[in-house]
């Protein structure tokens, strides 16, 4: 299955929050399709913290706002729960299988309590809400590692992309999708990453 216009426009929309990339974001969200904002543009822009730090998040929040706003959340949308360290790990060990053990050890090796945020936070409340299906959120992860360069981060999302269910053409269009907003080696690079790591047989 291949990327569709709506993934595309939500995978530029998450890179330029990631990037601060304000003139982009503003023209993203002033160009939006049909029915645009809606719950997915919501979802990513909340997922962005994980990756870009609130500081940007909230930037990101202001320049929406100053170009139409986000929308209305839907019924149920605001989730009103703790942290999941268990749901958490679940998809953790999905993405990162027979790796998970080794690293959530280096994560604790650096810091306990950092390795319980990614846990309970990360993977328990954020990249486990309904509004956007695992794939699409590691498809998500993609486009914000490639375009920040973090190539070892970037290889581990790239098999948790496949391994949620997404298709290795999906993996390459997210990338595709944001090659004018990343410097060309950059790119390059994060292209041979998922040259090794994100085809089916990259397990």
């Amino acid at each position: 299955m291949s990327l569709t216009d709506a993934d595309r426009r939500l995978l530029r929309l998450f890179t330029a929050v990631v990037l601060g990339d304000w003139d982009r974001l503003t023209h993203l969200r002033r160009e939006a399709g049909p029915g645009e904002p809606d719950r997915s543009w919501r979802e990513a822009v909340v997922q962005a913290h994980l990756f870009a730090g609130f500081p940007r998040v909230v930037e990101a929040l202001g320049v929406l706002e100053e170009a139409g706003g986000l929308g209305e959340p839907e019924p149920g949308e605001m989730l009103d729960e703790p942290d999941r360290p268990e749901r958490g790990l679940t998809l953790f060990e999905r993405i990162y299988r027979d790796k998970a053990a080794d690293v959530r050890a280096m994560l604790e090796r650096g810091h306990p309590d950092f390795g319980a945020w990614i846990l309970g936070h990360a993977y328990g409340r954020v990249l486990t809400r309904p509004g956007l299906s695992p794939a699409r959120r590691e498809l998500l992860a993609v486009a914000a590692l490639a375009a920040t360069g973090q190539d070892r981060q970037l290889a581990g999302h790239a098999r948790g992309c496949l391994r949620c269910g997404a298709s290795a053409e999906e993996v390459q269009g997210a990338l595709e999708s944001i090659q004018d907003l990343i410097p060309p080696e950059r790119y390059e690079r994060a292209e041979r990453v998922l040259e090794r790591f994100a085809l089916p047989d990259a397990d």
